[in-house]
């Protein structure tokens, strides 16, 4: 059977697809002993190694749901201190799902299922996120209807979203995209400075009582919803 190399890195758990585009582009990627390149395609008894370390194109499939602290970098690159991976110290070889900024908590998916991330990084609607946001001034209506109907941060607009009142300086939030440091980008355009960012869900899975720096594997159920929840997005 034959695989595009950045699927086989992904195969073997070592990482996300386009996090092995990068390391091919970088020359760390070895196909019966030359080095790789992005499009090589990898038939059965080749030899892959990623910076010396083989590869099998198959690795055992975790799913695991952290209660990111704040602090924490949502990556796998060890040239990072505080990675999220050597942070949470897994025996097996897991990466992160997405992102969640350094100064935000909550939820995180994190799998060695390279395939995942792709379906889950292609998922154009329908991929919710929930947060939980608190600010340094009093949540207005006029905030709460600027911010779901969107605001012009990063030369764009951000797409429509569900916003609702929790407290006198806090609200809850629904998005539909994941641009970079989305949910303070828009209350700064505001004039709102974040105090403090929780995520509570994505898709189905929720975080419940996991406490920060608390994980737990994603139930079968969970899994299966998340799927079925991918397939209907692939088919729409």
């Amino acid at each position: 059977m034959e695989k595009r190399l950045n699927k086989f890195i992904a195969d073997s758990g070592y990482c996300s697809r386009r996090e092995a585009d990068r390391l091919i582009g970088e020359g760390r990627v070895r196909v019966d002993g030359r080095v790789g390149a992005l499009g090589d395609r990898v038939t059965e008894g080749m030899a892959v190694t990623v910076d010396g370390q083989a590869l099998s194109g198959r690795g055992e499939k975790v799913y695991i749901l952290l209660n990111k602290p704040v602090g924490i970098v949502c990556t796998a690159d060890p040239r990072e201190p505080m990675n999220v991976v050597d942070y949470l110290d897994y025996p097996v070889r897991i990466f992160p799902v997405g992102r969640l900024d350094k100064d935000s908590q909550g939820l995180l998916l994190l799998t060695s299922d390279g395939e995942i991330v792709n379906r889950l990084l292609r998922a154009a609607g329908g991929h919710e996120k929930e947060y939980e946001v608190e600010v340094d001034r009093p949540v207005t209506r006029e905030f709460l209807e600027k911010m779901a109907a969107g605001v012009p941060i990063l030369d764009t607009v951000t797409l429509p979203c569900r916003v609702r009142r929790t407290g006198e300086k806090s609200f809850n939030i629904i998005l539909v995209q994941g641009l970079n440091r989305q949910i303070r980008r828009m209350c700064e355009s505001l004039g709102y400075n974040v105090r403090s960012l929780r995520r509570i869900r994505i898709m189905n899975l929720r975080l419940g009582g996991l406490k920060p720096g608390q994980w737990r594997e994603v139930t079968e159920e969970e899994l299966d919803g998340l799927m079925r929840r991918l397939d209907a997005n692939k088919e729409s």
